[in-house]
């Protein structure tokens, strides 16, 4: 099938590099602008440009696409590229842009999204590391038909998966991003035969996008919500608190059943210190220093009595 790909990040390249192997013809790709990135900030092509050059594909990078917007010029620009490319139809990864309605209505068969969640939960910006942090037993990914809502369109095909104990959000993006390109290259396979299935309207959650401030341990808080905020903000933003004057960021922990003051070193043990929490304690077994790297949490030095998260 003739098709135009429009996603940024890693997650959306592996469905490229599928749609490729699979023999789909890609006849265009839409990715963000490139931005600064590294110690350096240089500019930096995001994923997604890269497999598409490499592939031979040309790219547009518009800023915008709302033709009455703040990027105008941009989205004509790109209105008159994805005519010239006339797709029969545009699969959508982790974009970064709302399609406005002329984006969705000008390929034939419109625009099919590949979403990290079961919809209609956790629709949204960040659905990998909220269902970590929320708890959930299954996540998975849904092959949805676009309309202008936020994740509202009808779905084509939708398969879940197990998270596991220990689950980052690293893993499960890692999971989860060859689970939708495997879904994608067998839903345009199926599309003819695949029926349209409105989302339930009961189950509706949204998965808001992190934010760095969300990095800061709140000690007060349940030991088992610490420590699976932990793994949904890693690698991005992390967890962090400060001890004796600096930010120290703490990376992996275990909940355990300890007691005392919040944010209170209770006990030293071979993978790390033990710290009160609101209920239940957290053993931190992977930690980092302003300049250092992620390290063993028992080598840093942490003694009991101490108190984190005190400026």
């Amino acid at each position: 099938m003739c098709l135009v790909f429009a996603g940024t990040p890693e997650f959306a390249a592996r469905a490229l590099d599928a749609l490729l192997v699979a023999g789909h013809e890609v006849v265009g790709v839409l990715t963000q602008p490139d931005r600064p990135a590294g110690r350096g900030m240089k500019l930096q092509a995001s994923p997604v440009k890269q497999r598409a050059l490499a592939a031979g594909i040309p790219v547009a990078q518009p800023q915008g696409l709302r033709l009455d917007g703040r990027y105008a010029e941009d989205a004509a620009a790109a209105q008159q590229q994805l005519l010239a490319w006339a797709p029969k139809l545009m699969v959508v990864a982790a974009y970064g842009l709302i399609l406005p309605r002329w984006v969705l209505q000008l390929p034939a068969r419109g625009c099919l999204n590949i979403h990290a969640s079961l919809l209609p939960r956790w629709r949204g910006a960040a659905p990998i590391q909220r269902c970590i942090e929320a708890g959930d037993a299954q996540t998975g990914v849904t092959i949805m038909q676009m309309d202008e809502g936020l994740d509202t369109g009808a779905m084509r095909l939708i398969e879940s998966l197990d998270l596991a104990a220990d689950e980052t959000a690293a893993s499960l993006h890692d999971r989860l991003a060859e689970q939708g390109a495997r879904l994608i290259v067998q839903a345009l396979a199926q599309l003819d035969d695949l029926p349209l299935r409105a989302q339930p309207e009961t189950g509706v959650s949204y998965a808001a996008k992190i934010e760095k401030r969300e990095a800061q341990i709140d000690w007060s808080q349940d030991a088992a919500q610490i420590e699976r905020r932990l793994r949904a903000f890693d690698p991005f933003p992390g967890g962090q608190t400060s001890w004796q004057g600096e930010i120290l960021k703490v990376w992996r922990g275990r909940a355990a059943q300890g007691q005392g003051e919040p944010g209170t070193v209770l006990a030293l043990h071979p993978d790390g210190p033990e710290v009160a929490c609101g209920q239940g304690s957290l053993v931190l077994t992977e930690l980092q220093r302003p300049g250092g790297r992620r390290a063993p949490a028992g080598s840093l030095g942490l003694s009991p009595g101490l108190r984190l998260g005190q400026t």
